[in-house]
């Protein structure tokens, strides 16, 4: 079984640029547009226009049987939600993850943005920790490192910082599916994991709770919460491992 990342063509790596850059703006105008009343559905049918007029085709839509173009989870939800009629309300936090493919290519890319009232402390410091995490992770995204020195990195800051990062759910190697090996975990050692190399893709995905790192499916069989019911925060890029150290594919191009 293969447990380290396959090594991209530069024709591959093209395409995941693309992919990237387009669910990057995608994401960017989608949070211009988020405020309370709107519904989780519209969210999702704003996604799935952007990407498709774009030339791109919806990396999240049917896959493994998911129902909509993005994840769209909030507050104690973590991952995995599923867009509907829910309205957004003031206050609310929402990470929406989605993902697009151009030429058999993947993106993968989540945010965590908080709906108009952005005066909780405690709810930006969430955001940021989870954000900062990820910007951590990448800086440590370097050909020759080990896997887990991305995931102790993530897990060293996070804890201190008073949150928790959640276990049963990790980052990923991606590529022409959207999830490859090698496992991104957001916690562990040092000396584990597979050997970065050039021309490998990971996504890296902190998920950040407010509480304890335990969670539960809910009926709907794909949202996942936390055990506790406390907040959660979750971003996500897509990371080429190159000569000149990491790079970013999920950005925008402007």
């Amino acid at each position: 079984m293969l447990t380290e990342g396959t090594i991209k063509t530069p024709e591959q790596i093209s395409h995941m640029r693309e992919a990237g850059d387009i669910v990057a703006r995608a994401m960017i105008n989608c949070g211009k547009k988020l405020q309370s009343g709107v519904t989780t559905g519209e969210v999702d049918n704003f996604l799935r226009e952007f990407i498709e007029k774009e030339g791109a085709k919806p990396a999240f839509l049917g896959l493994y049987g998911f129902p909509a173009t993005a994840c769209i989870s909030i507050n104690e939800e973590i991952v995995h939600g599923i867009p509907g009629e829910r309205k957004l309300l003031s206050g609310d936090l929402i990470s929406i993850d989605c993902g697009a493919i151009v030429g058999g290519m993947y993106s993968d890319h989540a945010r965590t943005f908080i709906i108009e009232d952005s005066s909780d402390e405690d709810k930006n410091k969430l955001i940021s920790v989870a954000d900062n995490a990820l910007q951590i992770g990448i800086k440590n995204s370097i050909a020759g490192n080990k896997i887990g020195i991305i995931s102790n990195s993530i897990e060293e800051y996070v804890l201190g910082q008073g949150f928790d990062v959640v276990r049963e759910y990790v980052g990923h190697g991606i590529g022409s599916q959207l999830h490859e090996p090698p496992s991104v975990p957001n916690f562990g050692k040092k000396n584990e994991g597979a050997l970065l190399r050039v021309g490998m893709a990971i996504a890296i995905e902190p998920m950040v709770t407010e509480g304890k790192w335990q969670t539960k499916v809910m009926d709907d069989k794909w949202t996942v919460v936390t055990k506790d019911g406390k907040l959660s925060s979750h971003f996500e890029d897509t990371i080429l491992i190159t000569e000149d150290g990491p790079e970013i594919l999920t950005k925008a191009s402007i």
